[in-house]
């Protein structure tokens, strides 16, 4: 079967796009002629104006609201050519300190929303024979940690989901890529009581992770990346910063 043409307008959804590395991603996107539909809990410091951009303001969290979110995005976009899993909470410390309701608002945000959205957008892309997910995951990932039960598990999840989702949508046309940053700098950390130290080779900047996904969308859609483990050259971390 011949290869699935790419149409003159890409579509692109993305969530947490409004600060970070969702923030540079949807910049250089839009850069490169995408039209992004961008969810987040909150438009942005300052609000990201662009007439190729569509903003949705959703926790991703509140899961009751995700199918009303997504059915309005397939109204309005029929076709969405690449979907950027890139929203996540950060929450850290010993697990006795936990409740329950904070447990599952970390794996809500970080993994069980982004499944759900992928299972929603999965059947179109599978039909149109081309689309790309590209999940953000984390070093967390990759080993457990102390004081990132939580964090790490939700990490994990994402990880085992998208190694098995490559496999499905591999022999319908769909790419499926995660990448795992270590540690870097946006203001990920403002709440946290760590960052990464100052300097160039202490953290990754997000416009190095948008590099990487406007690399990852240009590649032939016979070839896929499956992941891509990144870091800082040197792994020092600021405590009580």
């Amino acid at each position: 079967m011949p290869e699935t043409t790419q149409p003159a307008q890409r579509n692109l959804l993305i969530t947490g796009h409004s600060r970070g590395i969702g923030r540079a991603i949807t910049e250089r996107l839009l850069a490169e002629g995408w039209q992004t539909i961008g969810i987040s809990r909150t438009a942005g410091q300052p609000p990201l104006t662009h007439p190729q951009h569509h903003d949705i303001c959703l926790d991703l969290a509140k899961l009751d609201r995700l199918d009303t979110a997504i059915t309005q995005i397939e109204r309005q976009f029929p076709r969405i050519d690449a979907f950027i899993a890139c929203a996540g909470q950060g929450r850290f410390g010993g697990l006795e300190s936990f409740s329950l309701a904070q447990i599952q608002t970390l794996m809500d945000s970080n993994f069980t929303a982004h499944a759900w959205l992928a299972r929603r957008l999965l059947p179109a892309m599978k039909k149109n024979r081309c689309g790309h997910l590209i999940f953000i995951g984390s070093e967390a990932a990759l080993k457990g940690q102390r004081q990132g039960a939580i964090y790490c598990a939700s990490k994990f999840a994402l990880r085992g989901f998208s190694q098995a989702l490559r496999e499905e949508g591999s022999r319908r046309g769909v790419a499926v890529t995660l990448i795992n940053p270590g540690m870097v700098r946006s203001d990920f950390f403002a709440d946290l009581d760590f960052a990464p130290a100052s300097g160039n080779n202490h953290a990754i900047l997000p416009t190095d992770i948008a590099d990487i996904v406007n690399q990852l969308l240009q590649t032939r859609c016979g070839t896929v990346v499956d992941e891509i483990n990144l870091s800082p050259l040197q792994k020092v971390i600021d405590f009580d910063h």
